[in-house]
């Protein structure tokens, strides 16, 4: 183990642990905007910097390793002025729509604005005007609100593979985008969702919970996702028992955080009006509601009065792989090989 001191209090990490692991496992914050813990580190933003003693300048802590008898200071003035001034640099171009953004309440240039007391950009001139994309059904992108973290690219590249958008031009025209700048539904984006979910600003925005609930007033559900048999885990973000957005649960060990376009944006169907939500059984020609009980019976009944050869059955790619096991087997015990089970939805 290495042992190094962060402002005052000593601990002991890993070899190969970060400055800002060592930071974490003593409960010292970090501010940080590239970082994810899935992904490599880069250390882009440089929000995150410290002063470590005899360095010759302030350090990246998310992707600096830790070194034994290594003295760190997380909040001296020198780290204070220079992510002010980071803070101050992004300012420069980002709108200040604050009252009306969807990301208001999980933003973290806003959070970390009103932590270090950044209320304005010291710096003037030329601004950002990109026109707001909203050609694909899924997500608006506002790059006029990105901060070139690159946590989107990263995500797309290393966990998706998808790879669909990247850096292009430099300095001040930088921004990230498909290949030749295209709207994203002719790109290879496969609208996973994740780069929305790893975005800490306002640049990314589903659709589907735009003017729905503010942050602090939903409510996290984890489940398992219903359209195929793979199991990956949700979090739901609900507000008065409606589903307002989805994200990837990283606690799930079958999916860890990743989603399908299905998934992900997919929920319009929970409180559609065509949704059944009790069995239906026709009499006189028309459709009736029931209990389980009855429509199961009459099911029962209904076998025992056909051949075998004339059952057939067919399996719902909504089901877990175990409940499609379980009918397929029904339908054998029966006597009938006529089972099958449509893979698309």
């Amino acid at each position: 183990m290495l042992s190094l001191t962060i402002n005052g209090h000593e601990v002991k990490v890993e070899p190969g642990s970060t400055i800002l692991q060592a930071a974490e496992k003593l409960g010292i914050f970090i501010p940080t905007f590239c970082y994810d813990p899935q992904l490599a580190q880069v250390g882009a933003c440089r929000i995150c910097v410290v002063e470590v003693e005899k360095a010759r300048a302030l350090v990246a802590s998310c992707c600096t390793p830790a070194a034994d008898g290594m003295i760190v200071h997380t909040d001296s003035e020198r780290v204070l002025a220079a992510r002010q001034a980071n803070l101050s640099l992004l300012l420069a171009n980002h709108p200040l729509d604050c009252l009306t953004c969807e990301k208001t309440g999980e933003c973290k240039l806003q959070d970390y604005c009103y932590l270090y007391g950044v209320d304005e950009s010291d710096f003037v001139g030329a601004q950002k005007d990109y026109d707001l994309d909203d050609t694909n059904p899924f997500y608006i992108r506002d790059m006029n609100k990105c901060i070139l973290c690159g946590l989107c690219v990263r995500i797309c590249y290393d966990v998706n593979g998808a790879g669909a958008i990247e850096f292009i031009n430099r300095g001040f025209d930088s921004k990230v985008t498909p290949a030749f700048d295209d709207p994203m539904e002719y790109s290879s984006c496969v609208f996973c969702g994740m780069c929305v979910d790893s975005c800490p600003v306002g640049a990314l925005i589903p659709k589907e919970s735009i003017r729905q609930a503010r942050p602090w007033e939903l409510k996290s559900v984890k489940t398992i996702c219903p359209y195929c048999g793979t199991g990956c885990g949700l979090e739901l973000l609900v507000k008065d028992n409606k589903v307002v957005k989805v994200r990837g649960d990283l606690s799930n060990p079958v999916s860890r955080g990743q989603t399908c376009v299905k998934g992900h944006f997919g929920i319009d169907f929970l409180d559609s009006p065509d949704r059944l939500k009790t069995p239906l059984v026709k009499k006189n020609g028309e459709f009736r509601e029931t209990t389980w009980e009855d429509a199961l019976e009459l099911v029962a009944a209904k076998l025992k009065e056909v051949k075998p050869t004339e059952v057939a059955g067919l399996a719902s790619a909504r089901a877990t792989n175990e409940e499609n096991y379980l009918f397929q087997k029904l339908i054998r015990s029966l006597g009938s090989n006529s089972v099958d089970h449509c893979a698309r939805l």
